[in-house]
C-alpha cells in the first residue's frame, strides 16, 4: 500500500462488477457510509431541521414577548401598588397628626374642665366655710345675747322692787301708746 487510496482500490475488498456484496473493511466503509448518510440527512433533513429551528425560534420569541408583557404588567402593578402605598402612608400620617392634635385638644379640654371643677369646688368650700363661720358667729351671738339677757334680767330683778317695776311697765305702755298714735 503505497498511498491511502490503495486500500480502497484493492481487489480483495471490491467484488466484481456484476455481483453485489458487502464490504467488511470498517476503515473503508465508514467514511463512505457517513458521507452518504450525512448527505441524505442534509438533503432531506434540511427542511425538517429548518422547520424545527423556525418553530423553536418562534416559541422562544413568543415566550420572550409574553415575558416582556408580563414584566410590563408587573411593573404597572408595582407602580400602582407603590402609589397606593404612598397614599396609605400619607393617610396614616394624616391620621397620626389628627390623632395627636385630637389628643392634645382633649387633654387641654380635660385640664380646663378639671380646673373649672376645682375652682367651683374651691368656691363651694369657701361658701361653706363662710356659712359655717356665720352660723358659729350667730350661735355665739345668741348665747352671748341670752347670757346678757339673763344677766340683765337677774340684775333688774335684784335691783328692782315692785314699785320701780310697775313704773317701768307703765312707762313702756305709754311709750307704746304714743308710738301707736303716731303710726295711726
Amino acid at each position: 500500500m503505497k498511498n491511502g487510496t490503495d486500500s480502497f482500490v484493492s481487489s480483495f475488498h471490491w467484488p466484481f462488477a456484476g455481483s453485489f456484496g458487502f464490504n467488511t473493511d470498517i476503515l473503508a466503509t465508514n467514511p463512505i457510509n457517513l458521507s452518504v448518510v450525512l448527505g441524505v440527512l442534509i438533503f432531506f433533513g434540511k427542511g425538517v431541521l429548518s422547520d424545527l429551528l423556525d418553530n423553536r425560534k418562534l416559541r422562544i420569541l413568543t415566550t420572550i414577548r409574553n415575558s416582556e408583557e408580563l414584566q410590563e404588567g408587573a411593573i404597572e402593578r408595582l407602580e400602582k401598588a407603590r402609589a397606593r402605598l404612598r397614599k396609605v402612608e400619607m393617610e396614616a400620617d394624616q391620621f397620626r397628626v389628627n390623632g395627636y392634635s385630637e389628643i392634645e385638644r382633649e387633654k387641654w379640654n380635660l385640664i380646663n374642665s378639671t380646673s373649672k371643677t376645682l375652682e367651683q369646688l374651691e368656691n363651694y368650700k369657701n361658701e361653706t366655710i363662710h356659712f359655717e363661720q356665720q352660723r358659729a358667729i350667730n350661735q355665739v351671738r345668741q348665747r352671748v345675747f341670752q347670757q346678757a339677757l339673763q344677766g340683765a334680767l337677774g340684775t333688774l330683778n335684784s335691783c328692782l322692787n315692785k314699785e320701780l317695776h310697775l313704773r317701768t311697765i307703765s312707762a313702756n305702755i305709754r311709750m307704746f301708746g304714743a308710738l301707736k298714735e303716731i303710726t295711726d
